[in-house]
């Protein structure tokens, strides 16, 4: 009997502890909406704020990609705004935006190129100019250094426009620099510099002491360490070497610190004084010196990408009109860019060259807009100078000039910049004299010690993610997304970014291109759309939106005649943003910040949420589930601390649903397939406080209706 009683108590232990387990299972989780009307995180037009990017294009392309049928395609996903890239800077190119215009030595058809601001015939097509004094070993276009190509009569030169003559500044000021990489740590003592003209009067021979890259994370893990003998005060030019110490030591990088120079001619001749400032440099060689006199060298010399590796602080625009390469893509013409419909009528940001251009050819170009009357936004200076390894009070010089000069024909330009490239963390440099690491902030403090930050009108950044796991993302990627957005504007703000000032996310996508066929890279999209509005955005801009013909991935999917084969994810998931969250209409848009409770063991957010409150007085909120295993129930509440009441979605409520049951990519060898592909599914539910919404696994789920008590 007496085991009979504890049967029954167990029985009934057992009977509560399922009862609870399944009452708990059945409890929603919250999405809870910071509704109070005072909480407004972000007001935006989606005409304006969520938009694409367009890069040169592939040579022969323009044509079939910016006309009908295949526009209509493009544009039906839902994007509004472009902004237009400049590819060119990437590539150490110079850019003629017009085909029309002036050297400055017309009788060679040589020097520094400023194109016509003159409205003339149609711009359709304008084309890049690979640098022939260029000091990079990567890139593309003529893609190899002339520190390393073995050629005695080729050069490096860096840009006149960060001499004295045109900053104002002295020299020492804006040091220039080459750095050469050994690609591993090899015992050297010696280095021979065949200097060309100008050449450095004053330099620093100097070795990297860490064992990271010195650039970006590795700025601070380490310092450039000038050799005992590496310091000359009177340099001669010429060829020179120098046994820097009196033993070997072993160096992976080298730096030549150049801070004054020669002044003297370089091979152009001196009718232009920019042919005779700044440093350049024939050849580098390093390596050992013998007791003998015998210098052994470790560098390889070759006009190719299998050359030793170097990187100069600047280059030289100067080029001539034999450098003209079309191969290397089209830079969209922009009466054709204007005139194909792309824009949609709507302000676009545009670019000028200015890493490897002139300010009057820049100024040109911004009138040449003006004069044609083109809706323009906002003018982005540069394009990623921190890619360049450009030091922040060298891009502080050079704005400073373009914005005098675009200002001096165009006063109501609005100018900014500087394109970071798709970065996660700060932008860090080499220490200056104070210690100071952050790019944006030594930027921010040269336009302050100038009296010149009203020049800076907004701030603009790229958005790669998840560029270095390309071949390896998994779905526990996804979930970082909204705090890596957070952390990132955070920094800015940190280092000095001025209150209230726009900024825009102007290029971006999860790993830079070709994004995976899944509906992963869908849920991506909405995830990093909807956290980069609720930090305050001004615009973030959707890239590639441009396909390629052929191409498995992409935009959208065509064949090799310009054939939709199928819409991938992230066209489906921008349908669902542009034209179901949000209501497709040039009229603000109020957001909140939304919280939610949906988490894994781990802590993980499983489901992240953006709310709208909408011109047409609905409220709408996408839903991102992240988790490719569950489904999830939710309660929806719209809170306000302030009144200390809650709201719910009232009477019925439009569910959009888009995920793994309206989706699914098979693989098959480097193509495949989508059964389903699509479109999103559509319902109405009811709402009430006790309702609960299923949000299917892997899915964007938009609920839009009204609200009440």
């Amino acid at each position: 009997m007496l085991s009979d009683l504890k049967r029954g108590i167990a029985g009934i232990f057992l009977g509560v502890g399922a009862f609870l387990w399944m009452a708990g299972a059945a409890m929603a989780q919250k999405i809870v909406v910071d509704a109070a009307p005072s909480h407004v995180v972000n007001t935006f037009s989606p005409f304006r704020a969520l938009g694409a990017a367009i890069d040169r294009l592939r040579t022969g392309t323009p044509d079939k990609l910016l006309t009908d049928p295949v526009l209509k395609e493009i544009l039906g996903a839902g994007w509004q705004a472009v902004t237009y890239r400049q590819n060119t800077e990437l590539m150490v190119e110079a850019w003629h935006w017009n085909a029309r215009g002036t050297w400055s030595n017309p009788e060679k058809q040589e020097g520094y190129f400023t194109g016509s601001a003159e409205p003339a015939q149609m711009i359709r097509h304008s084309w890049a100019y690979p640098l022939p004094h260029r000091g990079f070993s990567q890139g593309d276009g003529n893609g190899w250094s002339r520190l390393t190509d073995g050629d005695s009569k080729s050069y490096w030169k860096s840009n006149p426009y960060l001499t004295h003559n045109f900053t104002g500044e002295d020299d020492s000021l804006h040091p220039q620099w080459v750095m050469i990489d050994l690609g591993s740590k090899l015992d050297i003592n010696a280095i021979r510099i065949a200097w060309a003209d100008p050449y450095a009067r004053r330099y620093a021979v100097q070795f990297w002491t860490g064992n990271a890259e010195p650039f970006y994370d590795g700025t601070t893990k380490g310092t450039w360490q000038t050799f005992p003998q590496g310091t000359i005060a009177d340099g001669k030019g010429g060829t020179v070497t120098l046994k820097l110490v009196s033993w070997m030591v072993p160096v992976k990088y080298l730096r030549i610190w150049m801070t004054e120079s020669s002044n003297t001619c370089d091979t152009h001749g001196s009718d232009d004084k920019r042919n005779c400032v700044g440093y350049a440099i024939n050849e580098l060689y390093v390596g050992s010196l013998a007791a003998d006199g015998q210098f052994t060298d470790v560098v390889k010399h070759v006009p190719s990408r299998q050359q030793t590796i170097t990187w100069p602080s600047s280059v030289d625009p100067w080029h001539a009109a034999a450098n003209l390469d079309e191969s290397r893509g089209d830079q969209v013409g922009f009466d054709f860019f204007f005139a194909s419909g792309v824009t949609r009528g709507l302000p676009t940001m545009v670019p000028i060259a200015m890493l490897y251009s002139t300010p009057e050819d820049a100024a040109a170009e911004i009138a040449y807009l003006d004069k044609r009357h083109y809706p323009i936004s906002w003018i982005e200076m540069g394009e990623e100078a921190d890619g360049q390894h450009m030091l922040p009070e060298d891009y502080g010089a050079l704005y400073l000039q373009f914005a005098t000069a675009i200002h001096r024909l165009v006063p109501e330009a609005k100018l900014g910049g500087p394109a970071f490239e798709g970065t996660i963390e700060d932008v860090e440099v080499w220490p200056d004299a104070a210690g100071k690491v952050s790019w944006l902030g030594r930027f921010l403090d040269y336009l302050r010690a100038h009296g010149r930050l009203n020049d800076f009108t907004f701030f603009s950044f790229e958005h790669y993610p998840l560029m270095d796991k390309r071949a390896s993302l998994s779905w526990n990627d996804l979930y970082q997304e909204p705090e890596l957005v957070s952390h990132i504007v955070q920094v800015w703000k940190d280092n000095g970014l001025p209150p209230n000032l726009p900024f825009f996310m102007t290029e971006g996508n999860m790993t830079g291109g070709g994004e995976r066929p899944d509906v992963m890279s869908g849920l991506w999209l909405a995830d990093y759309v909807g956290s980069m509005m609720t930090e305050g955005a001004s615009g973030t801009f959707y890239f590639h939106y441009m396909p390629v013909a052929g191409r498995p991935r992409g935009f959208v999917i065509m064949d090799h005649n310009y054939h939709v084969k199928t819409y991938p994810p992230q066209y489906i998931a921008t349908q669902v943003v542009t034209k179901e969250w949000v209501k497709p209409v040039d009229a603000p848009h109020r957001l909140y910040r939304v919280s939610s409770d949906v988490k894994d063991a781990s802590g993980n957010l499983l489901i992240t949420a953006y709310a709208v409150e909408r011109p047409d007085g609905q409220w709408s909120v996408m839903l991102v589930n992240k988790d490719h295993d569950n489904e999830h129930s939710v309660k929806v509440v719209f809170a306000d601390p302030e009144t200390r009441r809650d709201r719910f979605f009232t009477c019925r409520v439009d569910r959009i649903t888009f995920g793994d049951a309206e989706y699914q990519w098979h693989p098959e060898g480097t193509s495949g397939w989508a059964d389903p592909d699509g479109p999103p599914s559509k319902s109405t539910v009811s709402g009430g406080a006790e309702a609960l919404y299923q949000i299917p696994k892997a899915s964007i789920v938009v609920l839009r209706g009204r609200i009440g008590d």
